[in-house]
């Protein structure tokens, strides 16, 4: 794998003399962020191999790649077993699997990426209609994989990352086997009725009104040398997730430091959306195109005040679904209950046919297996 690995620079845009002064405003740099990384995945440095896989136009993708602890460096790994990549939500990057990476890579070779315009990866201009950005994201992906050399993957994404991993299986379906949508964003259609839009609090559109010039986590940015007592203070949760690696604040300090760089992916997603983050070309009305041999697993957190019915519209839509419902878990699921989550994942990952050969035999029969609670 390392031989993939490049030394890029890293990249910084600037679209404005307000782009150029907000991070210096913020406590905050490249290496901040590198160091708030080091500290996340310390746990599991002996198992790590990572580095900056360079894609189109000078860009880079950053990248984790773990295998067990029985063989810790992966390049020297040529495994039968078909990877599993994990792509992150909106605002997260690839520390935030730090309590799945060791049990998820039992079996197989993970890798976990920040996608193009987050955490680590080159955050470059970004296209500005909505389906230029959604482009954009698995034109980077596929870039990603081809450069690394995976026939096949099992695509795992959380949030925002279900939906770039499903737009992906539209695009390039013979390169997915598994496609496993955890906690998916930008499904379900906005409503329209006049009657949804009366039962939002008014402060609600207020406050959206006022902030839709502006990214998602302008305000983090915009409180300078308070951000970090800020996130403190709003997602103190955050802590508590990750209370079983750190007693401190080694989650909350990543978050920050993924979250207040240029914002290039944040205006990607942003230019994604409509209002109250609704996606503008919702993935519901193209989840039936997915290759009916693709197997489909949503996972869900019972605690979850995101959407909860996506999942359940998916499986209507194609029967070669399976939804699982991790209790006590709220929308970062892989996180609030990490062991019932990796059990979960491996027991999808199981019913993967095996080997980095597909047939088109295998792809038919596939399309019969089902997970099993």
């Amino acid at each position: 794998m390392e031989r993939v690995f490049k030394d890029c620079p890293e990249l910084r845009c600037r679209s404005s003399w307000i782009s150029s002064w907000i991070p210096s405003w913020c406590p905050t740099s490249p290496f901040h962020l590198k160091e708030a990384e080091e500290q996340i995945l310390r746990p599991l440095e002996p198992l790590l191999s990572r580095g900056q896989v360079p894609i189109s136009d000078g860009n880079y993708i950053w990248t984790l790649a773990i295998t067990d602890a029985k063989n810790s460096d992966i390049s020297s790994v040529e495994s039968p077993q078909v990877p599993l990549v994990l792509v992150h939500g909106f605002g997260g990057g690839v520390g935030l699997w730090i309590k799945n990476l060791g049990a998820l890579a039992e079996n197989r070779p993970v890798y976990a990426v920040d996608l193009l315009g987050f955490g680590r990866s080159s955050r470059p201009p970004v296209p500005e209609q909505a389906e230029e950005a959604e482009r954009w994201f698995v034109r980077s992906l596929e870039e990603w994989r081809e450069r690394v050399d995976l026939k096949d993957m099992i695509l795992l994404g959380h949030n925002l990352g279900a939906y770039i991993s499903t737009a992906y299986a539209l695009t390039h379906p013979h390169r997915v086997k598994q496609l496993i949508l955890v906690e998916p964003w930008g499904f379900p259609e906005r409503p329209g009725s006049e009657e949804h839009q009366s039962r939002i609090p008014l402060w609600i559109k207020v406050l959206g009104s006022a902030m839709n010039p502006f990214n998602p986590l302008a305000l983090l940015r915009l409180a300078g040398p308070l951000g970090p007592l800020l996130l403190q203070f709003l997602r103190q949760d955050f802590k508590q997730k990750y209370s079983s690696v750190f007693e401190d604040n080694t989650a909350l300090d990543y978050i920050y430091h993924l979250n207040v760089q240029t914002p290039s992916g944040e205006t990607a997603f942003k230019n994604m959306t409509v209002p109250y983050g609704w996606a503008q070309f919702p993935m519901m009305q193209r989840v039936e195109q997915v290759d009916p041999s693709i197997h489909i697993s949503v996972i869900s957190g019972s605690r979850s005040c995101i959407d909860g019915q996506s999942g359940t519209r998916i499986q209507e839509i194609r029967h070669n679904t399976d939804l699982i419902v991790i209790r006590g878990a709220g929308h970062y699921v892989f996180a609030d209950q990490s062991e019932d989550f990796n059990q979960a994942v491996l027991k999808i990952c199981s019913n993967t046919t095996e080997g980095a050969e597909r047939t088109e035999e295998q792809r038919e029969s596939r399309g019969e297996e089902r997970v099993s609670e």
